[in-house]
């Protein structure tokens, strides 16, 4: 990409986001700027197994009822819950 035609655009984060990313940037020995195209182009590639897997997950959430993170954390508390009964008979 030159320079001359590459725009600056400004973006809003919440701090501990953009402190995550400037540590990966900074591990990555990249710049932010290089970090964000690369999620960008990453984020816009279709990936058809990851599509094929999020279809399946939303499905088989769809038929638990499951729609928040509340829901999962009820669902694995139940489900340790009869994992623990069955050991203890």
């Amino acid at each position: 990409m030159s320079m001359r035609t590459a725009k600056t655009i400004s973006i809003t984060l919440p701090p501990d986001l953009l402190g995550k990313a400037q540590e990966l940037a900074q591990r990555e020995h990249r710049t932010i700027s290089e970090l964000f195209r690369e999620a960008l182009r990453r984020y816009m590639t279709a990936d058809p197994e990851w599509d094929a897997l999020l279809r399946r997950t939303r499905a088989t959430g769809k038929t638990l009822a499951i729609s928040t993170e509340t829901d999962v954390e009820r669902l694995s508390d139940e489900f340790r819950q009869e994992k623990q009964q069955s050991i203890s008979r």
